[in-house]
């Protein structure tokens, strides 16, 4: 099952692939350090696309 969701998602996105938590880990890092310390109520979008 794991494997047929991944290749649904995949066909969703436009990098052409699931999100590993590599992919996310980097924005949260960046939204927590101090030069994000002005950003509030912003839904931030980390779907690889999928929304485009």
């Amino acid at each position: 099952m794991h494997t047929n969701f991944d290749a649904m998602v995949a066909g969703f996105t436009a990098l052409g692939r699931a999100g590993k938590p590599d992919d996310i880990g980097g924005v949260i890092a960046g939204l927590l350090g101090e030069g994000s310390r002005w950003v509030n109520a912003q839904r931030i979008e980390v779907s690889g696309g999928m929304l485009i």
